[in-house]
């Protein structure tokens, strides 16, 4: 007697593999995208906070230099809404919504009573996620 091999387990892994290759992706490109923000934000921040306490001690900073690294940080949170967007898809879809100037043509803007309302827990959709429950 022969016992037949069973196809499904490689099909298995390689599904498997395929799913650990695309989280592995994702991870990547969030850790990537944590590591700019963050990187940015150190090289931004960090000069103002070391004279802060240079300041504090010495007293000898002049306040034009204070000035510009205090201005350093400003561009910092400005460049913030430009990183997002360039490496979040998510983010992207979701400033496309509310901003008309990314609106595809076509969609309608969202009222503030429908977000509302799709972020509450009472109405309508309440009562129908209550009866899928039960």
């Amino acid at each position: 007697l022969q016992v037949p091999r069973v196809l499904s387990q490689p099909t298995a892994g390689s599904e498997s593999r395929r799913f650990t290759n695309k989280h592995s992706k994702k991870a990547l490109k969030a850790s990537l995208t944590l590591g700019i923000l963050l990187g940015m934000f150190f090289v931004a921040w960090l000069p103002f906070f070391v004279t802060n306490v240079t300041q504090a001690v010495c007293g000898c900073v002049p306040a034009g230099f204070f000035d510009v690294l205090t201005w350093l940080g400003y561009c910092n949170s400005t460049m913030n809404p430009i990183i997002y967007p360039l490496f979040m898809r998510d983010f992207k879809r979701a400033m496309g919504k509310f901003l008309p100037c990314c609106r595809r043509s076509g969609e309608p803007r969202p009222s503030a009573i429908s977000f509302s309302m799709r972020n509450s827990n009472s109405g309508a959709r309440a009562a129908t996620s209550l009866k899928n429950v039960l």
